[in-house]
This record gives structure tokens, C-alpha cells and sequence, in this order.
């Protein structure tokens, strides 16, 4: 009798842009509910997600390695253990990829909520997962969870597991912590800030070889519904409007160049296109490619 598989294959996944190569890696997912979303009535929500054949209201959690040069990249942590079990297997999925933490020189960050950097230090030893890599996020960032003010002024869910989390997190990095506003990070790699969903939320535009890919962070957490439906923002977003803002600004950008994208929340791996569909937009998958 043969034995019934009892988990799925590591969720490895590598996309060639020119020289460098992006390694799609999953983290798990987040189960959440219908009240996360503004602005669409639940039963609207329901029958987008109905007719995309989605039952649940589940966030993919993607990160991506950028090997460029002798560069090896790291975009996003993962959640560590901070949001439970069916998260934070980044770190399981990179040692099958054949990538062990030391060997990553640089983490960029789009921005600090826990599904994004809460992987970056063990908080049972309070020592960094990535000891030999400079952690780069934008300076908003730091400047926003790092406030007191701000800090004070949030619930105490987001006290815990935003502001307190961040500091936590970025606390061993604070020697080798590299802060920016916009422009190349390093060769191939350019910050396109997308700001609203949270303060300094950054999109990574990747450039080799006359082709590019945009790494757009969390422009989009469900794309059932925020692809059709833009004007529709998350309660996780610190200025909504800006998120909006940000999020059809970036739609119109890759419709109109036709520039492939990808992102933290996209179903894994999650590359592919928008186009313009009448007044609105459509998300279409790019097929698996079988060779680099």
C-alpha cells in the first residue's frame, strides 16, 4: 500500500529578470475574516470571492530572495511565530532552497508589520536570524513605529503586535540598519514608495537585461476583490486614502507598461500582469515557466 502524501512540496520558485534571479518563497498563509476589508458590504465580498471559487478569506504570505551579482537579497522575514501555524515556514523554505541566513547580505523590507519583518530576530534568544545582512526599509518606517506618540495612540492590538513587534524585531539590526526615501538601492534594484498603507510602504522595481519586475509589497491584499474593486482598503491601512492612491497609481503604471509584478499577497508565486479592464482592472497569472 502506498502512503497518502502528508504535506505539500516546499514552495520554491525561481523567475529570471535579464542577470538577476528572483526566488519566489512562500511563508504560509493568514486566515482572517470579511470585516478586514472597508468599504464593500459583506455580501459583495462573498461574491467576489465566490466567483474566484474562494471559500475563505485566506492571505498568501510570499518573500522573495534577489540574487544579483555576488548579492544575495532577502525581501521580507516572514512572520516568524507571531501569527501562527499556518505561518512562518520562510525559514524551512529557504534551508530546501539551499540558502542558509548567514549567507544573506542585505533584507529589504516594503515595510515593518509582522507578516514582513516579524521574522527577522528570535525572540527566544533575542539574537538576529541574519546576522550578516543590513536590514533596508524606508524611513518612515522606523520613524512611525518607533514613536511613542503614535505608539500611544494605537489599539492595544496594534501596540503589540505593530509598534512592539517592530522594535523588538529591527533591535539587534539597529548597528547595520540602512534607511532611504526613494532611488537605487543597489545595482538592478530601485525603491518605488507606495505610501498609505503604512507610512514608508515601498515597492522594489527589479531592471536586468531590458526586462523588469515590480515587486509591489501589499498594493493588494485580496486580489479577488482590490484588483476589480481599487477604492476597496484593508483596516490594517494607516492612511487609507493614500493606500487607494497608491494602489491604482501602481495599477496604472504596470497596465500601461505592460511590466510584470508581483507582490506579498498575490496567490504563490504569484507573478503576472494587470491590464485594464473598461474602468477597472484584471490580474492575470503569468503561466509556470518550467525553465530559467
Amino acid at each position: 500500500m502506498t502512503k497518502h502524501p502528508q504535506q505539500q512540496i516546499p514552495a520554491i520558485y525561481h523567475r529570471r529578470i535579464g542577470d538577476i534571479t528572483v526566488t519566489a518563497l512562500s511563508d504560509g498563509v493568514l486566515v482572517r475574516t470579511h470585516e478586514m476589508m472597508n468599504d464593500v458590504p459583506k455580501d459583495e465580498g462573498d461574491r467576489h470571492l465566490a466567483a474566484a471559487f474562494r471559500e475563505a478569506f485566506v492571505l498568501s504570505i510570499n518573500a522573495f530572495l534577489i540574487h544579483s551579482g555576488d548579492r544575495l537579497a532577502l525581501v521580507e522575514t516572514g512572520s516568524g511565530d507571531y501569527l501562527g501555524p499556518e505561518a512562518g515556514k520562510l525559514s524551512a523554505n529557504l534551508l530546501t532552497a539551499g540558502i542558509a541566513a548567514t549567507d544573506i547580505d542585505t533584507i529589504l523590507l516594503t515595510h515593518m508589520h509582522p507578516d514582513h519583518s516579524a521574522g527577522l530576530t528570535d525572540m527566544s534568544t533575542g539574537e538576529a536570524n541574519y546576522p550578516n545582512a543590513e536590514l533596508v526599509v524606508h524611513e518612515n518606517e522606523p520613524q512611525h513605529w518607533f514613536d511613542d506618540g503614535a505608539m500611544a495612540r494605537g489599539s492595544e492590538r496594534e501596540k503589540k503586535f505593530m509598534f512592539q513587534q517592530a522594535r523588538e524585531q529591527c533591535a539587534p539590526y539597529q548597528s547595520r540598519m540602512r534607511t532611504f526615501t526613494n532611488g537605487e538601492l543597489f545595482p538592478g534594484v530601485t525603491a518605488v514608495p507606495c505610501h498609505g498603507h503604512t507610512p514608508g510602504h515601498t515597492g522594489f522595481l527589479i531592471e536586468s537585461g531590458g526586462e523588469a519586475l515590480l515587486i509591489w509589497g501589499d498594493t493588494v491584499h485580496m486580489p479577488e476583490v482590490q484588483v476589480p474593486r481599487p477604492e476597496v482598503t484593508m483596516t490594517v491601512d494607516t492612511d487609507p486614502a493614500a493606500a487607494e492612491a497608491s494602489r491604482r497609481r501602481i495599477f496604472d503604471m504596470a497596465a500601461a507598461d505592460r511590466l510584470l509584478v508581483t507582490g506579498m499577497h498575490l496567490h504563490y508565486p504569484g507573478f503576472g500582469h494587470v491590464e485594464k479592464a473598461g474602468n477597472n482592472y484584471r490580474f492575470v497569472p503569468e503561466p509556470w515557466k518550467q525553465n530559467l
